[in-house]
């Protein structure tokens, strides 16, 4: 087993080459179809497993297309990274919509509701 800090550098050099790969490496025409950034990868402590969060940005059509063409893009995925990255196998690889920077932006929106709403009524400004 890896320790915590060898897996940080993996995973960081990993989400280093998948980027690249989301530049000029993966050829199906549904990753391009929304525009696709790394969030986070999520590294089994063996090394073994990664989970690529994905933040997706466009229409939901554009998103379910997009996530749809990484899935069947993992086996490629998976093969170019024990090209480029010397280790003793290479991760399986698992994409997965982050969906955390659209919550963030809903509480966000809510947060400013409640603010304009205590302005339009001074009384709730007491609670």
């Amino acid at each position: 087993m890896a320790n915590s800090r060898r897996v940080s550098r993996v995973a960081s050099l990993i989400k280093r080459e998948i980027s690249q790969m989301l530049i000029n490496g993966i050829k199906d025409d549904r990753v391009g179809s929304g525009m696709v950034s790394i969030t986070n990868i999520d590294l089994s402590g063996d090394l073994q497993h990664a989970t690529i969060f994905v933040s997706i940005y466009g229409s939901e059509e554009a998103k379910s297309e997009t996530i749809d063409g990484l899935k069947a893009s993992e086996a490629f995925v998976r093969k170019e990274l024990g090209k480029r990255i010397s280790l003793r196998r290479s991760p399986a690889i698992t994409f997965q919509e982050d969906l955390s920077l659209e919550r963030g932006d809903q509480m966000v929106h809510l947060l400013n509701k409640i603010s304009q709403e205590r302005q339009e009524k001074p009384h709730l400004k007491e609670l």
